[in-house]
């Protein structure tokens, strides 16, 4: 009777143990392996994109690095396209999506998504022919004209909305949007507004024409896999935390109103 009960107490713990192991959070494995996984796309400036050194830099990189320096472990960053993100997560390759992703309906049927730590919102960067021509979103919703947009983007879910009437092509990278308006090859580029801000600020985009006036409402936040609220709070809080202490205030100014690190960008 001893042995049943001791061998079945045993087993119920084993059980009880692996059933705890299965839930964890993703927030709880990497502080088991000392590491926290990140997926992220990097050519989305300034939030995460790629410098001379090759080193993965951006203001929402910032935040994760503050974010695994509060857990107490290293970050490590997992390059990936933009399309492969949510595909990645749910394969276990990273722990979180940390990669200027917006917060949608669509994707929120699929991940989990942090409080927001930025609004940003659409704006479109057009060819010098289109000067006097357009003043509005509305304007190029004609099919007379290209639109170019980023695959995968909010930016193309927002040129298929708004700009159903044109004619629309996709590219993998922003640099490839608006390198195909410098070059006449589309009318228009729709991006989130940091990047065509600072896209703007190029030598070899200098000519192009802008709608500096945001057309949509997106808020960026983290991604993680649909039931881990564990992680959720914890990320909350500290986004909740860094807003209180100055951190968020002094990466943002860094990285928005500063230009010191452009000169370290390809």
């Amino acid at each position: 009777m001893i042995k049943r009960y001791g061998s079945a107490l045993l087993i119920g713990v084993v059980v009880w143990v692996y059933a705890g192991l299965l839930t964890a959070g993703a927030l709880d494995d990497a502080v088991r392996r000392g590491v926290l996984k990140v997926g992220t796309t990097p050519n989305y400036v300034p939030f995460e994109m790629t410098d001379k050194q090759g080193r993965i830099v951006g203001f929402e990189i910032d935040l994760l690095q503050a974010m695994s320096r509060a857990l107490g472990v290293e970050l490590e960053l997992v390059a990936v396209p933009y399309t492969e993100l949510v595909p990645g997560l749910m394969a276990r390759k990273f722990d979180l999506i940390g990669s200027g992703m917006t917060v949608t309906q669509e994707r929120n049927l699929k991940l989990n998504f942090s409080d927001s730590f930025i609004v940003v919102g659409q704006t479109v960067l057009m060819h010098p022919r289109l000067a006097g021509t357009i003043s509005s979103i509305e304007d190029l919703d004609e099919a007379g004209y290209r639109i170019a947009a980023t695959e995968g983007t909010t930016g193309e879910a927002a040129a298929q909305r708004f700009l159903g009437a044109a004619r629309l092509s996709s590219f993998a990278t922003p640099e490839e949007g608006v390198r195909q308006v410098v070059e006449g090859k589309a009318d228009a580029f729709v991006h989130d507004a940091p990047y065509n801000l600072i896209a703007m600020s190029r030598p070899e985009n200098s000519a192009l024409l802008t709608l500096e006036q945001p057309f949509t409402f997106e808020p960026l936040a983290f991604g993680l896999k649909k039931g881990d609220y564990d992680s959720l709070n914890w990320i909350n809080h500290f986004l909740n935390q860094v807003a209180q202490d100055g951190t968020y205030d002094r990466l943002h100014d860094k990285w928005f109103r500063d230009t010191d690190w452009m000169a370290e960008m390809d």
